[in-house]
């Protein structure tokens, strides 16, 4: 039998390992509970911020809304004359906040509902068709897309790229830039693929402007379109602002005229107006293209403001092999192709003809369960393109 002795210190041996095991235990919970209030802190901190967010939106919406007014004049004393949306005329104090430079007449203003003070500055309104005509990002057409045109492209580039890149050449000469150019020629000859390739090659903001979209149906409409089209370009300068299809907003203008015909002329003048620069655009470029520059007001054309007017013909053969090349580079064609039997029977056809075969001739092929095409693919598809309309009845003169 163990001696008392013994039996004491195997009971002591037995408290200190139970003392032992109960440490670690609280030492376990005590890190748990650690744990636990610092993901209750950052919960706590979360919700604190949540609602501060939330206080700070429910003052944003307990404040009074504001009027929006136009300044008229500034007055001697600091104060300024503001025509209100709402109709009156006040005149009221401007905000300290405000910097001086940016008030001035025409600046469009918030002002507070109950002392019609001035509180703070707002940009011009745009509208949203004006928005959209921003191109965001350069087209992807290249210089080496366009077959043919070399001094079409060379005097494109000295006109339009020249004075956006490279506008101190112009002061050591002593010169003002041209201010724009305007391109003629049938359709498909390659007037709207030059633009998009002088803004892929430029850092230049591109505005795409369709003349058709410029005929509004309610007076005045169209001129403020175009005012606002000019101010953007200045705001984003360097700037191209290429105007397609002029001819639907720039035609002679009549003596006879119906309602709808003397508000087209109020937009072409107020076109005019731009164009003819009362304000500096500064590095802003003015590209116009048309089919019919037979139509066209001769306000228009006249220099200072389409300074350059540029034919674009339609395609000689060495021109005509260019496209072919360029439209076929990416497509399965034969070996045998003979492209000088394509060009010779591609007379009188544009480079958008030559596109449309090319991709008429891949459909053809398609259409044999073929993945290569052949000569007489080719010739399918001009005989189609042909057939369709694709040789210009267009006399010839008229782009003279």
């Amino acid at each position: 039998m163990p001696s008392g002795t013994e039996s004491k210190k195997d009971g002591e041996l037995e408290d200190e390992v139970h003392s032992q095991s109960y440490t670690r235990h609280l030492e376990r919970r005590l890190r748990a509970l650690e744990t636990e209030r610092q993901i209750l802190q950052a919960e706590r901190g979360r919700l604190e911020k949540e609602t501060q967010t939330l206080r700070t939106e429910l003052e944003k919406l307990r404040q009074s809304p504001l009027i929006t007014g136009t300044i008229a004049e500034l007055l001697d004393d600091g104060r300024a004359i503001v025509k209100s949306s709402t109709g009156p005329t006040f005149v009221t104090h401007v905000s300290s906040s405000i910097p001086k430079e940016k008030i001035q007449p025409g600046a469009r203003v918030a002002l507070n509902q109950r002392s019609f003070a001035v509180t703070q500055e707002l940009p011009p309104p745009r509208d949203p068709m004006i928005r959209a005509m921003e191109i965001e990002e350069a087209p992807e057409v290249s210089y080496s897309d366009i077959g043919g045109l070399q001094n079409q492209l060379r005097e494109i580039r000295e006109t339009v790229e020249l004075p956006l890149i490279r506008p101190e050449i112009f002061k050591e000469v002593g010169i003002e830039p041209p201010k724009g150019v305007l391109l003629t020629g049938p359709p498909g000859t390659g007037k709207t693929l030059s633009a998009r390739a002088v803004a892929h090659e430029t850092n230049a903001t591109f505005i795409r402007v369709i003349g058709s979209e410029l005929v509004q149906k309610f007076i005045g409409e169209g001129a403020r379109l175009v005012r606002e089209i000019f101010m953007m370009a200045k705001e984003k300068a360097p700037a191209i602002v290429f105007v397609d299809e002029l001819d639907a907003v720039g035609s002679h203008r009549l003596d006879i005229a119906t309602s709808g015909d003397r508000e087209v002329q109020r937009t072409l003048m107020q076109l005019l107006s731009e164009l003819d620069g009362f304000e500096s655009r500064g590095q802003v470029a003015i590209i116009g293209a048309t089919n019919r520059p037979d139509i066209l007001d001769p306000a228009l054309l006249r220099p200072g403001r389409f300074d350059r007017i540029i034919e674009f013909p339609f395609p000689d053969a060495s021109s005509q092999r260019e496209i072919f090349k360029i439209h076929t580079r990416g497509m399965n064609i034969d070996s045998g192709v003979n492209f000088d039997a394509l060009v010779s029977d591609s007379v009188k056809l544009t480079g958008a003809d030559i596109k449309a075969i090319c991709t008429e001739a891949g459909m053809f092929a398609i259409r044999d369960g073929q993945t290569c095409v052949t000569q007489e693919h080719f010739r399918k598809a001009i005989q189609k393109v042909r057939e369709r309309g694709g040789d210009s009845n267009i006399p010839s003169n008229i782009y003279c």
